[in-house]
């Protein structure tokens, strides 16, 4: 599906543009995505509770269709982050246009994961408890790596995305139930789930069960990972984008033009005076 936004003409604007007059909008059919098509976009989102950031993709258009939005990222979440990190409204729709997948769950019903199979290595040669052997556990990993190169491997890769990787989880979690969960990234913002306790939950399980709940926990987890993160909140509060990109996305930013994607949505955002909020 193609994702629609300001600056684009086509024939999909102007079937928008007509769902939008639809729920009251008064537009001009052109397919014109500017300005007035922009501000009605944002004008539905924030009506029906979803991310007034005036993009218009599967969220959006399903809630036109006549949709249910209670599991999806609300408004207000990002409303909510801005004040919690103490940043402009206009950076917090930027990180969450640019970072996020785009949504959280599959058609499923079950959150978006990847699963890491050379953490599952790492996780599975790292000690744990008082008394562990670290040479006896890199000789167990090892083992299940020869058996499971797919599952467990010091090299990464293996992904077959989508359900399939529930599939992969699956047969890791018969292995080692923690160090499976702890080895897959979780929901829209793709945390990993080996930081559970940094992240304020009591397990692992703790946090696989919230990801599961809705996109609104997946983002609260997203602004936890920032707050707890000294010098990547510094960067976001600086709007410091290429250092923001580098510590999120790590030193491959640059090919992805994470910073630019960045810095292009925080000034859209603040130019429409719709994320100009900042917190008190």
């Amino acid at each position: 599906m193609t994702t629609l936004r300001h600056g684009d003409r086509s024939q999909a604007v102007r079937i928008l543009q007509k769902n939008l007059n639809d729920h009251g909008a008064g537009l001009v059919v052109d397919g014109d995505y500017g300005d007035s098509t922009e501000a009605a976009v944002r004008a539905y989102q924030l009506k029906v509770g979803l991310v007034a950031d005036g993009v218009v993709g599967e969220k959006t258009l399903a809630s036109l269709a006549g949709g249910d939005c209670q599991p999806l990222l609300k408004n207000e979440d990002l409303v909510q982050a801005a004040q919690t990190l103490d940043v402009p409204l206009a950076s917090v729709y930027a990180v969450n246009e640019v970072e996020s997948k785009g949504k959280g769950f599959l058609a499923n019903g079950k959150p978006v994961i990847l699963f890491e199979r050379h953490i599952m290595y790492r996780q599975l040669a790292t000690p744990r408890h008082e008394g562990d052997n670290p040479d006896e556990l890199k000789r167990h990993a090892d083992q299940l790596a020869a058996a499971n190169p797919a599952i467990v491997n010091p090299k990464s890769g293996g992904y077959a995305g989508g359900t399939a990787e529930h599939q992969r989880l699956s047969h890791a979690r018969l292995i080692d139930d923690t160090a499976a969960l702890e080895s897959a990234s979780w929901g829209a913002f793709q945390i990993m789930g080996f930081h559970w306790k940094r992240l304020g939950y009591v397990s692992v399980q703790a946090l696989v069960e919230d990801m599961s709940a809705g996109e609104s926990q997946q983002f609260a987890a997203f602004v936890r990972f920032i707050q707890t993160d000294p010098v990547l909140h510094k960067a976001l509060k600086g709007r410091k984008w290429a250092e923001f990109a580098k510590l999120y996305n790590g030193p491959d930013y640059q090919r992805n033009l994470y910073d630019i994607k960045l810095q292009r949505a925080y000034e859209r955002h603040a130019e429409c005076g719709c994320g100009q909020a900042v917190a008190a």
